[in-house]
């Protein structure tokens, strides 16, 4: 085998299949194509690539966009909606759940009962769960502010249903709860349960982004 020209002799050498080129009996391994793609996401389906119950899950909804294999970048749970990337790119993947690099994303939330301003600014100076503290990073009424149950909220934690226990804490329902944004990308013009390939622009902005 050899790495960009060079044999190899040694067994478990590191090598970038992104960027080596990598040779195995005089030919060139053919490097899969990376795929990046992004889901607005409808109630009802999972957030895994298999379910024993044989429960929906989001990978019917992108089986068809591309031949390779791809990977939901973290969850949304079964009544979340909103944006969901998908990838095969496990470096930008990791690098996107990593907890040290908290990407911001941003939720529309409506809830049974009104939320109270006094509720809002805890919420934005910080409050102690019980996994520990959290606080967010933007919170407003949603709108003129006029509808005190529409709330949008910008957190960066990756905690499992971290923006559902924000506001159960307080004892409010959470009656709808929506991902707009994620890592600076929205779903704008997506439909619910639409899926496409992220512009080439946008993934150059995942990639810039550290």
């Amino acid at each position: 085998m050899k790495v960009n020209g060079e044999v190899v002799y040694e067994m478990g050498m590191k090598i970038d299949p992104r960027a080596d080129k990598i040779q195995y009996d005089g030919k060139f391994i053919n490097k899969e194509k990376l795929r990046y793609i992004m889901l607005n996401k409808p109630k009802d389906y999972i957030t895994t690539t298999d379910d024993p119950r044989n429960r929906k899950t989001v990978m019917a909804l992108v089986e068809n966009l591309c031949r390779e294999r791809i990977y939901p970048v973290g969850r949304l749970d079964r009544q979340t909606t909103g944006l969901l990337l998908f990838t095969n790119d496990g470096e930008l993947a990791k690098r996107l759940l990593h907890p040290k690099n908290g990407y911001p994303k941003i939720y529309q939330i409506e809830l049974v009962e009104k939320v109270k301003a006094e509720h809002m600014r805890t919420i934005l100076e910080g409050f102690d769960l019980e996994d520990g503290f959290i606080k967010a990073d933007e919170i407003e009424y949603v709108g003129e502010g006029k509808d005190h149950h529409l709330v949008g909220i910008r957190v960066h934690s990756g905690r499992n249903r971290i923006v559902r226990r924000i506001f159960e804490h307080f004892g409010y329902t959470v009656k709808k709860l929506d991902r707009v944004s994620f890592a600076g990308l929205t779903k704008k013009d997506l439909p619910r349960g639409r899926a496409r390939h992220l512009t080439e622009k946008e993934v150059q902005f995942l990639n810039m982004i550290r």
